[in-house]
């Protein structure tokens, strides 16, 4: 019992010398689709960086899953309607970020069509609607490296679902700048992709419709 103590040690240890410097050192886009360290942990590359993504909690899976199942209603087929869609978005250098729920366009739902991973890359067309809930600690990252990322991937929509300061934040591209409108209690949610949604921030918050 002792030897396979020490094994897992071991292991745990060595996985995360390789993960450290993997992540202190720039990576390029080819580098982190070849990365796999053998266990189920969700990555972004940020600026050339990797960044372990924490466990989703139970309100921020419920939220997405609300949302899937609302838009369908609304008509978006299933096949444009992902959950673990990977995009790939340019800041100071490719990067690439894990949505919690991405609505594509018809054209990028072909586009990504028997793709042997899951991800939106460059050449592909932006998605038109993102989606992030936030958990703790990665507020900034949601409100301002991703808005500013998303926006020059030209994604038409992007919606920042926080459940920690109970309010969501629909932002919508003109011009190539997003312009915000934040929504909280019983404030109907506007959307331009959905001009027949009739939701409120309370409901989006509670996941119940």
């Amino acid at each position: 019992m002792l030897v396979e103590t020490e094994n897992v040690n071991i292991l745990f240890v060595l996985r995360t010398e390789v993960f450290m410097t993997v992540a202190t050192s720039r990576m390029t886009l080819a580098d982190f689709l070849a990365y796999d360290d053998g266990s189920e942990q969700r990555y972004e590359l940020e600026n050339g960086e990797m960044m372990l993504m924490p466990a989703e909690s139970d309100i921020n899976q419920r939220i997405a899953s609300f949302l899937f199942a609302l838009f369908l209603g609304l008509g978006i087929p299933s096949y444009r309607l992902r959950i673990g869609l990977e995009v790939a978005v340019n800041s100071t250098r490719v990067g690439v970020r894990l949505p919690d729920l991405s609505v594509l366009s018809e054209e990028g739902a072909k586009e990504l069509a028997g793709a042997t991973r899951a991800m939106v890359s460059m050449d592909m067309s932006a998605p038109l609607l993102l989606v992030e809930v936030v958990s703790k600690g990665q507020e900034k990252r949601d409100y301002r490296y991703k808005r500013s990322e998303y926006a020059a991937r030209g994604v038409a929509e992007y919606w920042v679902v926080d459940p920690l300061a109970a309010q969501v934040t629909i932002l919508e591209l003109v011009d190539g700048f997003y312009e915000e409108q934040e929504f909280k209690n019983a404030d109907q949610l506007i959307s331009t992709i959905f001009p027949e949604l009739n939701l409120t921030a309370a409901q989006a918050l509670q996941a119940v419709a």
